[in-house]
């Protein structure tokens, strides 16, 4: 696991296994990306060999309550378990992802969510998230757009 640290971002390299409907395994890399700029969200970018990696972006308290329990509602739901395709001993973060193109299930090691998220705390603490945002800035933009 490869992974990177700056005064406002956290970005590290994950081992995936894709689990197929018909329970083949395919292993694959994705990056997960925090920045104190966009304080509540991760980015999770998926390498699958095209030019442009398919990219998500999901609450960073999601993928922390994850690590204990289900979580998710919507396009983005995750949960532990304590074993998967992994076959390692160790715990698994289990991730399924929902589009109008597909549906997608993923397992991690949980071990690794968990460092990843650590360090994204040291760059922006838990509650700290609001002191981060300016919304004048994130307004005007909205409104340049319409």
């Amino acid at each position: 696991m490869q992974s990177m640290n700056s005064s406002e971002t956290v970005s590290t390299d994950l081992g995936l296994v894709l689990v197929a409907p018909d329970d083949t395994l395919v292993p694959l890399m994705a990056s997960l990306h925090y920045s104190c700029k966009d304080p509540y969200a991760i980015k999770m970018a998926f390498h699958i060999g095209t030019d442009e990696p398919v990219e998500w972006t999901f609450a960073r308290d999601l993928l922390a309550a994850a690590l204990h329990d289900r979580e998710g509602i919507g396009d983005v739901q995750a949960w532990p378990s304590a074993d998967g395709a992994l076959g390692d001993g160790s715990g698994i973060l289990n991730i399924a992802m929902t589009s109008p193109f597909g549906h997608a299930q993923f397992e991690a090691a949980a071990d690794d969510v968990a460092s990843f998220l650590d360090r994204t705390y040291e760059v922006v603490p838990v509650g700290g998230e609001s002191q981060y945002l300016d919304l004048d800035a994130e307004l005007g933009e909205l409104l340049s757009e319409a």
